[in-house]
C-alpha cells in the first residue's frame, strides 16, 4: 500500500485516480511513499527518507528544493501545460484591460452612487466618458518573452486578435516549436522584442538566468509607451526597474499577478493576486496531471514531465522490475550488469538515460531479486538508490 502525503488542498478529480485499495492518502504521514502539493513551501529538512517522488500540481518548482531531492534521488514532477488555457485566458484579460481605460472606468461609475437622476447621469457619463479612451489590439505588436505552452497559446489568440507577434525563447524545444503559428516572428534577442513590442507578455520560469531578467538595461530598450504584462513568475522581473520606467514613461502600464507592496495603488499598475491559475479547469487538470505522473513512476517507474531526472519509460514485461538511480559516471550500469550476470539473473529488458549529474535506468529481469543482491547493487560506489518493482 502506497501512503501518498498531501501538503496542499488537492482536486478530488486528482485524487481520485489513485485506486484505494493501492493507495492511502492523507494530509498527515510520518513515512509517505510521495508527496503531492501545490504552492507550499517544502523544506529539504521536510522530506522524509521514505519519499520516493513528489509531484507538484502546478507548473513552477521553486517551491520544492530540487537540488536537495536531485542528491536524495528523488525526482520532482510538475505538470507543464495543465493550467495553460487558464493562464492564457487571463493575459488576454490583461490586455484588453492594459490597452482600454476599463478598470479607470469602473471606478468611476461607481463613485457616481449617490446620483439619482438617470438623465442628469447618462450625460454626465456621455461627457466623462472620454477620460478612458483607450487603444484596440488590432495591429499592435505582441512581445511573447517564452515560448512553451503558455506562451505558444497566447501568441496564437493574440494572432486571432489581428495583433502582430513577434516571439523570444533562447531554450525552445522541438515540441514548442511545433505548437507555435509559423506566423509568429522570432526575434533574436530579448532587447529587440521590447523595441518592437507595443505590448510584452512573460512566460518564463525562475532560473538562475531568469532571475531579474527584466533589469533596467532591458527596459530603457522598450519601445516608449509599452505595456508589461508578468504571468510568469514575480523573480523575472527587477520591480524598482519597473518603477523607474513607469515614471519615466517608458512603461505606459505594469500588469502583473504578482503585487508587492511597492506597486500597490499606483495608477500605472494593474495588480492581480495571484490568480492565473485559480480556474476549477487548470487545478483539477493539474492534479489529475500530477497524479497519473506518481502512480506511473510508483508502479512502474517510469519518468514523465520531471524536472530533476530524465524523461524515461519502459513498457512492463513479466518478471521484476529494478529502478537504479546512479551518479552519471562512467561504467555505472556495467558494474550493475556485471552484479546480475554473476548471479545468473536474466535481463528481460532495460533503457537507461541521464540528465546533468544523475543516471536513472529501468532493468526488467527474470524471475525475482534477494534483498542481499540489491544490498550488493547500493554498495557499489555512485549508486544513489535501488528500487524494486514487482
Amino acid at each position: 500500500m502506497y501512503q501518498i502525503l498531501t501538503l496542499n488542498q488537492i482536486s478530488v478529480k486528482g485524487l481520485n485516480r489513485f485506486p484505494r485499495d493501492e493507495y492511502e492518502i492523507a494530509s498527515e504521514f510520518s513515512s509517505p511513499d510521495a508527496i503531492m502539493l501545490r504552492s507550499h513551501k517544502l523544506a529539504a529538512a521536510d522530506i522524509p527518507e521514505s519519499v520516493k517522488a513528489i509531484a507538484r500540481a502546478g507548473a513552477g518548482t521553486n517551491n520544492i528544493p530540487v537540488a536537495a531531492c536531485t542528491e536524495l534521488g528523488v525526482p520532482v514532477f510538475n505538470t507543464p501545460g495543465a493550467n495553460a488555457n487558464a493562464v492564457k485566458e487571463l493575459v488576454l484579460a490583461g490586455l484588453a484591460l492594459g490597452s482600454r481605460g476599463i478598470l479607470p472606468g469602473i471606478a468611476y461609475v461607481n463613485s457616481l452612487a449617490d446620483m439619482k437622476d438617470g438623465a442628469a447621469l447618462a450625460k454626465l457619463l456621455e461627457k466623462e466618458k472620454k477620460r478612458f479612451k483607450g487603444q484596440e489590439l488590432l495591429g499592435k505588436t505582441l512581445g511573447v518573452v517564452g515560448l512553451g505552452a503558455i506562451g505558444s497559446m497566447v501568441a496564437k489568440v493574440a494572432l486571432d486578435l489581428g495583433m502582430n507577434v513577434v516571439g523570444y525563447d533562447p531554450a525552445l524545444s522541438v515540441d514548442a516549436a511545433w505548437r507555435l503559428p509559423s506566423s509568429v516572428q522570432k526575434m533574436e534577442n530579448l532587447l529587440t522584442l521590447f523595441a518592437k513590442s507595443d505590448f510584452i507578455t512573460l512566460h518564463l520560469p525562475v532560473l538562475d538566468a531568469t532571475r531579474n531578467l527584466i533589469s533596467s538595461d532591458v527596459l530603457a530598450a522598450a519601445k516608449e509607451g509599452s505595456c508589461l504584462l508578468n504571468f510568469a513568475r514575480e523573480e523575472i522581473v527587477d520591480v524598482a526597474a519597473v518603477i523607474s520606467a513607469l515614471d519615466n514613461k517608458q512603461l505606459r502600464t505594469f500588469i502583473t499577478d504578482f503585487p508587492t507592496p511597492e506597486l500597490i495603488a499606483r495608477d500605472d499598475v494593474v495588480l492581480m493576486p495571484h490568480i492565473g491559475a485559480s480556474t476549477d479547469e487548470a487545478e483539477e487538470n493539474c492534479a489529475i496531471m500530477a497524479a497519473d505522473q506518481l502512480q506511473d513512476f510508483l508502479c512502474n517507474g517510469n519518468i514523465k514531465n520531471s524536472v530533476n531526472f530524465p524523461n524515461l519509460a519502459l513498457e512492463r514485461t513479466a518478471g521484476v522490475r529494478l529502478a537504479i538511480t546512479n551518479r552519471n559516471v562512467p561504467k555505472m550500469l556495467g558494474s550493475v550488469l556485471a552484479i546480475l550476470a554473476d548471479a545468473e539473473i536474466n535481463i528481460l529488458d532495460m533503457l537507461n538515460k541521464s540528465r546533468d549529474e544523475i543516471a536513472y535506468n529501468l532493468i526488467d529481469i527474470g524471475g525475482d531479486i534477494s534483498s542481499a543482491l540489491v544490498e550488493q547493487i547500493e554498495a557499489l560506489e555512485g549508486i544513489v538508490n535501488v528500487r524494486v518493482i514487482r
